[in-house]
């Protein structure tokens, strides 16, 4: 087991040390960020052809994984190409002088997100290598629920807002419609939602403390790259996001509050 786990790091190692080259080259480190979903795809692809036989779960899930990534990647990549380096990274490079940064970026971007990759895939890992037969179970089938719900947030949500961005009327507005109504954020709930269902995936193989990287990749959406982060960032731009926070749900989709 250890051994199989341990290959499929390697091999994120590798492709984050090719990616992080490409990026020395052309001075953009965001091109990390359009290789998260993929990133998982291929991960669970090596899962899904080294665990050998082919069963029903490990098919449903493997389809469920090559859906979520690749929406994920080219959603990114249409709204990121052409734009430059993102803030972030740019703010890194002024901190840590443009001089050292091209190695520095290695390890605190990406062989950073290279094991965060590996370690949220933990509930992949399982359905793929402790997957023995056919059969599914009720944790299946309410984890193919729970993926379909998250799914459609996420994707919805995002396309809600690229669709609302793209009005210049709604410069320093808030998106309140559609699934924005019910949570500030649509599409972080989905994501949370699409990795549960692999938990349950998971749990279903009777693989208890895999779930661990579910759990991650929640902290990830709300504390670090997500909500937090977006939050913050909104409070300080538009002046009506208060109003909105009163209003209306921060994550779990809910019916919001009537307008004060």
């Amino acid at each position: 087991m250890l051994t199989f786990y341990f290959n499929a790091f390697l091999l994120v190692v590798v492709l984050m040390t090719a990616l992080w080259l490409v990026s020395v080259l052309i001075k953009n480190v965001s091109i990390v960020d359009l290789f998260w979903g993929m990133g998982f795809i291929l991960v669970n692809t090596y899962y899904f052809i080294s665990s050998g036989e082919i069963y029903l779960r490990k098919t449903v899930v493997f389809v469920f994984v090559l859906i979520w990534g690749l929406r994920l990647s080219i959603y990114l990549a249409s709204r990121n190409i052409g734009k430059g380096e993102d803030f972030r990274y740019q703010e890194f490079r002024r901190k840590y002088g443009k001089e050292n940064y091209w190695w520095i970026s290695y390890f605190q971007v990406f062989l950073l997100q290279g094991l965060l990759i590996i370690l949220v895939s933990l509930p992949l890992f399982a359905v793929n290598y402790y997957t023995s037969s056919n059969e599914l179970n009720w944790l299946d089938y309410f984890g193919i629920i729970l993926w379909i719900i998250g799914f459609i947030f996420e994707s919805v949500g995002d396309f809600q807002l690229t669709t609302f961005k793209k009005n210049a009327n709604n410069k320093n507005k808030v998106l309140d419609t559609g699934l924005w109504k019910y949570t500030r954020h649509p599409n972080y709930f989905g994501d949370a939602a699409v990795w549960w269902a692999f938990a349950f995936f998971s749990l279903a193989t009777e693989s208890f403390w895999f779930v661990s990287g579910s759990l991650l990749m929640t902290f990830l959406i709300i504390k670090v790259s997500g909500v937090a982060l977006l939050e913050k960032s909104l409070n300080n731009q538009k002046p009506k996001y208060q109003e909105y926070i009163k209003r209306t749900s921060s994550f779990f989709p809910w019916f919001p509050k009537s307008k004060l």
